[in-house]
């Protein structure tokens, strides 16, 4: 379940990212633009949190999983 919840938080950042874009291009508004950009990057840093292993070389998604079981 949680992979599918990372799997939309990274969809949802592309989306973000070409909406961004777009929103940028069309009515030059660079604030919420910039604003778009920053939450598709925290969204993307906190699924490389989950994601990403550890000193351990255990990633904390594994961890979570081993403990569920």
């Amino acid at each position: 379940m949680l992979d599918a919840v990372l799997s939309l938080t990274v969809l949802a950042a592309i989306l973000l990212l070409i909406g961004a874009f777009f929103l940028w291009r069309r009515t030059g508004n660079a604030k919420n633009a910039l604003l778009m950009v920053l939450l598709a990057f925290v969204a993307l840093m906190n699924v490389a949190i989950w994601t990403l292993p550890d000193a351990g070389g255990e990633a904390p998604l594994e961890k979570l999983e081993q403990g569920a079981r």
